[in-house]
């Protein structure tokens, strides 16, 4: 992965964490700079997730989007009102059931109803776009609920899914699925894979716009009604981060991820970093725990832990851009980046 060629500058706007003290962490003061890919680093047990996770997010889930959670020890957070959410992007599902899928997770499922609803048949029966949502009493095939699937409990072991028999896994009823487009029924577009769909909804800049960011992070193999269950957490976590590329930006939002790349391939993070400075490039801030050195290399600000784990650790060994912190002999992430700056 090739390094950035500029770097976010640093500027005088950060947040900043005083009197840090969860667990193994010895009442650290962190200042994050603001606008910034910030890399969290160090050996395991160094106290990486306790800051990130346990202080940072929960302190600010607590006072910004009220969330009920408890931090780790701190004294005092600094400048919160250069943020104005916190959100935490991590490998878990979508969905627990596979009622979810990205199509709906993303909002791209709501313009497409829509798009059937306004077709001349759908016109003539009556059909509002709501008919065309397999969560909705009408459209939906009410034998399985619209899940496609039924659910066997299994006793002391976990449920099983098995293809509905009535509608034969197509989720809607035979009159809805009489209502097509361009030759395709609503069940036929769930079953179109993102690349696919991308060619099929060309001339509708809506839909185009939210299947061009599942394409973007690399997800132009999905199928749209693709059930969360089936979905792995690298692939969840690029959806989410999709659904995120398609809001507003503020610039005044912070991304928190732990260990993103964990059991990514190796061109998967380099899509996955694309991302995370598309994010920064509007304003916002991203906060990453990560070990991979290709990522590291690409941060604009490193704060290193440590210098060892448990009861050694929980400093700040370090802090600054890639090239600073190599100059530190007593950061093993400074020795290890070092090598591959060489490169």
């Amino acid at each position: 992965i090739e390094i950035p060629s500029e770097r976010a500058n640093i500027s005088n706007r950060y947040i900043e964490f005083t009197g840090c003290r969860g667990h193994n962490l010895k009442c650290i003061n962190v200042k994050i700079p603001l606008g910034t890919l910030t890399c969290i680093t160090g050996v395991s047990g160094s106290g990486k997730s306790t800051l990130v996770d346990d202080t940072i997010y929960r302190a600010l889930a607590r006072r910004l989007n009220r969330k009920p959670l408890k931090p780790a020890p701190y004294d005092e957070i600094k400048h919160i009102e250069n943020i104005d959410k916190v959100i935490r992007i991590d490998q878990s599902p979508i969905g627990r059931t596979p009622r979810s899928n990205p199509a709906t997770y993303t909002k791209l499922f709501d313009p497409i109803r829509q798009l059937f609803a306004q077709l001349p048949e759908s016109k003539v029966r009556g059909y509002q776009p709501g008919r065309f949502s397999f969560n909705v009493r009408g459209g939906r095939c009410e034998a399985c609920g619209g899940a496609g699937v039924k659910k066997v409990e299994m006793i002391l072991l976990p449920d099983l899914y098995i293809v509905c028999d009535v509608c034969q896994g197509r989720r809607y009823n035979r009159e809805t699925l009489e209502v097509r487009y361009k030759g395709k029924n609503i069940y036929d577009v769930l079953r179109m894979t993102v690349d696919e769909a991308l060619d099929f909804f060309k001339t509708h800049p809506r839909i185009n716009r939210h299947l061009a960011l599942l394409q973007k992070v690399g997800l132009g193999y999905i199928e749209l009604g693709q059930p969360a269950t089936t979905l792995s957490g690298g692939e969840a976590q690029r959806i989410k981060l999709a659904r995120e590329l398609s809001k507003k930006p503020t610039g005044k939002t912070l991304y928190l991820l732990d260990e993103p790349t964990t059991g990514l391939h190796f061109d998967d993070v380099k899509k996955l970093l694309n991302i995370l400075l598309k994010l920064r490039e509007s304003g916002n801030t991203v906060i990453v725990i990560e070990h991979n050195p290709e990522v590291i290399k690409c941060a604009d600000w490193i704060i290193d832990l440590g210098p060892e784990g448990g009861d050694e650790g929980g400093y700040i060994v370090a802090e600054g851009t890639p090239e600073d912190i190599i100059k530190n002999d007593r950061s093993y992430t400074g020795r290890h980046l070092r090598e591959v700056l060489r490169r």
